[in-house]
């Protein structure tokens, strides 16, 4: 297949970003699709996928649009539209609070990016990145029964696709953003949040934070080590790796030491992005400088959410039986050879590979149980909810190869979504209501 020619929109290309620190961590769009197109018997799981069967398997996309109701009689239209719609819409209008009830907002969500920081591929622009918000949109279906709708927008402009959301928002219950750019994914995300009275949810941000954080609860387990004692370095400072800095700390650890294409992240580091200011500030304990190697010596957790690569030299400088999140795709940061010639446990973002860090596990239930309990807003305490539950389930078969349940497991999505719904009951700031 020819390779795909570079995108012509100057302007995105010249867009800032942090493509190359930005974790692709969910799967792929082969999970069933919302409505079953083809009575075909299943392919052998073994078998390789082809390109002619990837691309069959999009034609004409992967999603649409279908009644809850038949309208197969006149009694039926004059229900599901006028004029018996009507009563409905004068019901809302007097309280509003019931469209969620009487629409389809208390159980849908909009999938929104600009397609600055699609999965590996980078900013690759909204058409191209549109597959990858219908595959999203699947999982949503497929996981948690909440319908979803992939909404790209041709902006690069802040302040263009806040208003744009926002003015969209009335049309649904929650809103995910995906695969925007950092830093400015960012402001998007807190503004609409304070803003809103739906859940707005940065994917790339917090979905990977909750599944590193849940993997590494376990690894910490099956290692005899404790939050408070550890040495993390985290290798990218775009959305997820931010993310799991704040995650982190917010679950106890006190030592992480941040690492970009420049190096360690310390205050008297300059220039820093405002992002990158707070790092400073907020980590980095020991007042540590230079390129990652240093920041190596003797810690015991490698966290990588970037496209740097490390080698043998390095990876040695850590602790003994190390925790190592190489999670970069579809090439981890550490070769796999090295990581487990070093580490205890090893992580990836690979699907093939045991220990997946993988979004699937958190969006799906988190977003469930944010729209039962009737939450405004995702507030750190329903995070560190789905966190725990994660982590949780399976807890049985742990072992060094079974850190994090697999994405397929049925028992994930209802034990986050239960844990995430009673977060928000007992966490007033949430704006729960039911």
């Amino acid at each position: 297949m020819t390779p795909a020619a570079p995108h012509p929109n100057a302007d995105r290309q010249n867009a800032e970003t942090s493509n190359t620190e930005h974790s692709a961590t969910e799967t792929s769009a082969s999970v069933t699709s919302i409505v079953a197109t083809s009575t075909a018997e299943a392919p052998n799981p073994n078998t390789p996928i082809t390109d002619a069967e990837i691309f069959a398997a999009h034609e004409g996309g992967k999603l649409r649009a279908h009644s809850t109701m038949a309208l197969d009689s006149k009694r039926a239209l004059s229900i599901g539209y006028t004029p018996g719609v009507a009563r409905v819409c004068e019901a809302i209008h007097d309280d509003p609070a019931l469209a969620r009830t009487y629409t389809w907002t208390g159980r849908n969500v909009a999938v929104i990016s600009d397609g600055t920081a699609v999965l590996g591929l980078g900013d690759i622009g909204p058409k191209a990145a549109l597959p990858v918000m219908e595959g999203k949109a699947q999982l949503f279906e497929q996981f948690a029964g909440i319908s979803a709708v992939p909404i790209v927008l041709d902006t690069l402009d802040t302040e263009e696709i806040i208003a744009t959301v926002k003015a969209l928002a009335p049309s649904f219950g929650g809103i995910n953003l995906e695969d925007i750019s950092a830093p400015r994914c960012f402001e998007i995300e807190q503004r609409l949040d304070e803003a809103l009275d739906i859940p707005v949810f940065h994917d790339d941000q917090h979905g990977t934070a909750i599944v590193i954080a849940a993997g590494l609860i376990n690894a910490c387990k099956l290692t005899g080590r404790h939050f408070k004692d550890l040495r993390v370095v985290i290798s990218g400072a775009g959305a997820a790796g931010v993310a799991a800095t704040k995650m982190l700390l917010a679950s106890g650890v006190k030592d992480i030491v941040v690492v970009d294409s420049r190096g360690i992240i310390h205050p008297d580091r300059e220039p820093l992005s405002d992002i990158k200011q707070w790092v400073a500030q907020m980590t980095n304990p020991r007042r540590l400088t230079g390129p990652i190697d240093a920041a190596l010596d003797d810690a015991n957790v490698f966290i990588g959410v970037s496209a740097g690569r490390l080698g043998d030299e390095q990876i040695s400088r850590m602790e003994k039986d190390a925790i190592i999140f190489a999670l970069a795709n579809p090439t981890p940061e550490v070769p796999l050879d090295i990581a487990h010639k070093y580490g205890a446990i090893v992580a990836t973002g690979r699907s093939d590979e045991p220990n997946q860090i993988n979004n699937v596990l958190a969006f799906p239930g988190l977003f469930k149980g944010a729209l039962e309990a009737g939450a405004t807003r995702i507030t750190k305490t329903m995070k560190l909810a789905a966190t725990h539950a994660i982590a949780q389930v399976g807890i049985e078969d742990l072992a060094p190869d079974r850190i994090i349940p697999s994405p397929l497991d049925p028992r994930v999505m209802p034990a986050v979504s239960e844990a995430v719904r009673q977060a928000a009951l007992n966490d007033s700031s949430s704006g729960a209501t039911m």
